[in-house]
């Protein structure tokens, strides 16, 4: 597996990064030369291996040739999501303990607000542009050599749970490689198992801080292919992009299947995605209907595959198998499923419990000992917080997260599944749905819909829902009421932000 020296000085002139937008090129040569400037400019700094760095940036070509010269500087780096307040993004950069802060001039506005209020923060610099108490990175990187620092190191990147159950958490996983030049197992058999290789030509359309993302970018130029970032997603734009490169390769969450086959068709049918060989998706349960639809579209060329930033353990599953294991996140491919109850015993095949891999990588939540010790059992398995079960395959079925769950009359009740029915409504482009007290059955099922079109919400429109899923609910997990909302809190991971939206519902009067 080439580094990206290796591709800048066998085709220099290739191009590693193109963004979407402006179809701006970064070549193999610019990335190497801008990333050594890059790490050049930390060791300036003081930066030296295994300090911290924290990074906002939305979707630029800077994103990513800084993320270069933390990998080839021994930098331990913590993208930041762009959706972020100053007081939560402040909590990160205290809690991974960064010595510099790199923000962008679209974001200034939480940027702004950290200047001298994060006490370890030495270093406050800017991409595209500064403000006061800024310096500029591209102006500081330009005036760096383009040679190697003299000790480079594997860096890597240290990101934060999502928080949509609590408090993000920073995952730092194990890493013992020291040269950049070696070959990581995971993105070997990532490659291996996805075809991805210099013929690539990979369109990213989620935004770069999220983890799947970031690693797959990373895979794509380790393996001196070509990656097409698109700023932000957007359907029909993300169609353009397939047909106009020959996209082969991609990476989805599901919310994003649901906005493009809610299209007319004779709008999506425009474009020829025959090109595609590979479709990966993971980060949210995908409803089994909109699935179909995407091979129906597609072909199989669908993969899904369930983890986290831990990566503690990995389950995989193409188009051919998930067809006949529909609902499927595939079996374990790294690390063992197991399925326990609260008691901490296994549970039988087909019964639900809490998911656990053994034997798989260890992590731990970085300056959380507590919380590191809560993710393992007395066997030391580790678990996601996610729920589920594995079929006679051993073929693992996500129900939901743990923490989601609502408890009514005393039945376990998943969200997820009515979350799944409801956007598949042609009148639904999301939904969210939660437990909210109940004086009689302690919880019962709230829904929230943001409609496909705004104008279609109120009484009519909730009844017409609530009467389509009295066909296809059993009594217990049917909403007892339906509210609308303009945009529900999903962000561009595809992670659905329920927690609060649950929380302000408890605390009012709904």
């Amino acid at each position: 597996m080439p580094h990206i020296s290796a591709t800048a000085a066998t085709h220099p002139d290739k191009a590693a990064i193109i963004m979407a937008n402006n179809g701006e090129v970064v070549t193999y040569r610019q990335l190497d030369e801008r990333s050594n400037q890059g790490a050049q400019l930390l060791r300036s700094l003081g930066i030296q291996k295994g300090d911290h760095i924290g990074m906002m940036i939305e979707n630029t070509r800077q994103f990513l040739e800084i993320v270069q010269a933390a990998l080839r500087s021994g930098i331990i780096f913590t993208p930041i999501s762009t959706h972020l307040k100053k007081e939560e993004t402040q909590y990160i950069l205290e809690n991974c303990g960064a010595r510099m802060f790199i923000g962008s001039l679209q974001l200034a506005a939480v940027a702004e607000k950290l200047l001298g209020d994060v006490p370890g923060i030495e270093q406050f610099y800017m991409v595209n542009g500064t403000r006061p108490g800024f310096e500029s990175w591209d102006e500081a990187v330009a005036q760096q050599p383009t040679t190697p620092i003299a000790d480079e190191s594997v860096g890597t990147p240290m990101l934060y749970s999502s928080g949509t159950t609590g408090q993000p958490k920073g995952i730092l996983a194990m890493n013992d490689m020291t040269d950049i030049h070696d070959v990581h197992p995971n993105m070997a058999a990532f490659a291996a198992i996805f075809g991805i290789d210099e013929n690539t030509l990979y369109l990213s359309p989620a935004p770069l801080y999220h983890a799947a993302p970031l690693h797959y970018n990373n895979l794509v130029l380790a393996m001196a292919g070509t990656t097409i970032i698109m700023e932000k997603f957007e359907p029909v734009q993300a169609l353009q992009l397939i047909e106009q490169y020959q996209i082969s390769h991609s990476q989805w969450v599901p919310i994003m299947f649901v906005r493009m086959l809610k299209l007319p068709m004779e709008q999506r049918s425009q474009y020829d995605c025959s090109s595609m060989k590979v479709a990966i998706h993971a980060a949210a349960p995908c409803p089994i209907e909109i699935k179909e639809q995407m091979i129906d579209w597609w072909g199989q060329v669908i993969f899904e595959y369930y983890s986290g930033s831990e990566g503690a353990g990995m389950t995989i599953i193409d188009s051919a198998s998930w067809l006949t294991h529909k609902g499927s996140v595939g079996p374990a491919i790294a690390g063992e499923l197991h399925i326990v109850d609260d008691a901490g015993n296994e549970v039988a095949t087909g019964e639900t419990g809490s998911v656990y891999f053994g034997n798989g990588s260890k992590f731990e939540y970085y300056g959380e000992p507590e919380k590191t010790a809560a993710a393992y059992n007395d066997k030391g398995w580790s678990t996601l917080g996610d729920v589920g079960y594995v079929d006679e395959d051993s073929f693992l079925y996500l129900t939901d997260r743990k923490d989601f769950m609502i408890i009514s009359g005393g039945v376990n009740i998943y969200p997820q599944e009515i979350e799944n029915l409801l956007v598949t409504h042609d009148k639904v482009a999301d939904a969210a749905v939660f437990g909210i007290p109940n004086d009689e059955y302690g919880e019962e099922v709230k829904a929230v819909v943001q409609p496909l079109d705004w104008a279609h919400a109120g009484d009519e429109l909730a009844h017409e829902l609530m009467e389509w899923c009295k066909e296809r609910l059993s009594h217990i997990k049917m909403p007892r009421s339906i509210d609308f909302m303009e945009q529900l809190p999903r962000m561009e991971n595809g992670k659905l932000y329920k927690r609060h939206l649950a929380e302000a519902y408890k605390a009012s009067d709904h």
